[in-house]
């Protein structure tokens, strides 16, 4: 079992994030008789998948939906492939809104400038 400290330096997280982490369900601690949290080896990879997921932009929520597919392993299991591709289609729709809405501001300043100072 490892210690909270000891976790963190085997995946880089912080004992607050990892803390955080048990907080919202990610992962699961069993306490010491001194109450200091202990967690099993395998956790340092489901650790690494949830900041890699939480890197994504994926909310904690969605994170939890996944645990199922989350392994000590290197990649995710393939259930985990529709929620993704859920999240790719948002981002790309909020990409597109961005792009819509700096297209917008880049008229309004076209329209409002000398030509020296267009297209910024």
């Amino acid at each position: 079992m490892l210690r909270v400290g000891d976790l963190a330096a085997r995946t880089g997280a912080t004992p607050r994030m990892l803390r955080y982490y048990e907080n919202q369900g990610l992962i699961e601690a069993e306490r010491s008789s001194s109450g200091q949290r202990l967690f099993d080896p395998a956790v340092a990879g489901q650790v690494r998948h949830i900041r890699t997921l939480l890197a994504a932009g994926l909310p904690t929520r969605a994170i939890n939906e996944l645990l199922d597919c989350i392994h000590d392993s290197d990649r995710l299991e393939p259930c985990a492939v529709p929620l993704l591709v859920e999240h790719l289609h948002d981002y790309d729709a909020q990409i597109a809104e961005l792009v819509s809405t700096r297209d917008t501001l880049q008229g309004l300043i076209d329209s409002s400038t000398p030509r020296e100072h267009q297209s910024v």
